[in-house]
């Protein structure tokens, strides 16, 4: 894959300009019970596909983008880091992708890979949880339950009702994030994704992280290996970002109530 704008990237905290219109999010049916539809095997991740319904819109993007599903990326276990974007340099354990396409194209992704602003993701860096908790948070533990299920590439099962996309991203400020424009990270790597990566991590417990590189394989179980290493590597792209501005002004603000401190002192 080639081309100018291609992800996955280091994003530089420091570099990293505010912009004010990256506001806040609109996310629909993502508290819903009956959103996640089935889980599978590709051979080359670990797929969430979605019920009809389940949008994204503000957030400083164009339109409103239809959620197609979620992926998961990882290295080999919670020892050997595998997310696809840094931060800073730092590599995560794993990286969460919420698939979207804009809302016009009615779930037609030809069109959507034919614009540049086509696809939204939104990537969720997973960081493993403080301490030595184990088992949770619970709706990972019941998302995971299911890889026992998808062991064999073509696997797949459906989920139950009540499991939610906002359970899963419990903890996270999802009023904080960084965007920049790039492609997709697997093969045509279609430049055609508008990145949204927040900066917060979703917290989940260190043996749960680990199940992923131990219960799914990349063809069958009988003569393939563990699916380990499943991630793109960031690419040399020199590509701007910004973030969103609720972080600025909350410094801002604690700056000028100190500065109305002092001067109420100074009175």
């Amino acid at each position: 894959c080639n081309g100018t704008r291609q992800s996955p990237i280091n994003i530089v905290s420091a570099n990293a300009q505010a912009n004010e219109k990256l506001t806040a999010f609109t996310f629909s049916n993502y508290g819903s019970t009956t959103a996640l539809k089935s889980i599978q095997n590709t051979g080359h991740t670990v797929k969430v596909s979605f019920n009809s319904g389940v949008k994204v819109s503000g957030g400083g993007l164009s339109e409103s983008y239809d959620g197609l599903q979620f992926h998961l990326h990882w290295g080999n276990g919670s020892s050997v880091p595998g997310s696809e974007h840094t931060v800073d340099g730092k590599l995560y354990p794993m990286e969460l992708h919420i698939v979207h396409i804009k809302s016009s194209y009615n779930g037609n992704t030809t069109l959507a890979i034919a614009d540049s602003e086509g696809a939204a993701a939104l990537g969720f860096l997973i960081d493993v949880m403080d301490g030595n908790a184990t088992g949770s948070p619970a709706s990972w533990k019941t998302l995971i339950s299911y890889l026992d299920k998808i062991p064999n590439a073509g696997d797949s099962a459906n989920l139950p009702s009540g499991l939610t996309l906002d359970s899963l991203l419990e903890g996270v400020d999802r009023t904080k994030y960084y965007r920049y424009l790039g492609s997709l990270t697997t093969p045509n790597c279609n430049e055609v994704v508008v990145w949204t990566v927040f900066k917060e991590s979703i917290k989940v417990s260190k043996d749960l992280i680990d199940l992923f590189s131990t219960k799914v394989y990349f063809n069958t179980s009988s003569n393939s290996e563990f699916m380990t290493n499943i991630y793109r590597s960031v690419q040399t792209n020199n590509l701007p970002v910004t973030h969103s501005a609720g972080a600025s002004i909350t410094a801002s603000f604690s700056l000028a109530l100190m500065a109305l401190s002092l001067a109420l002192i100074k009175f």
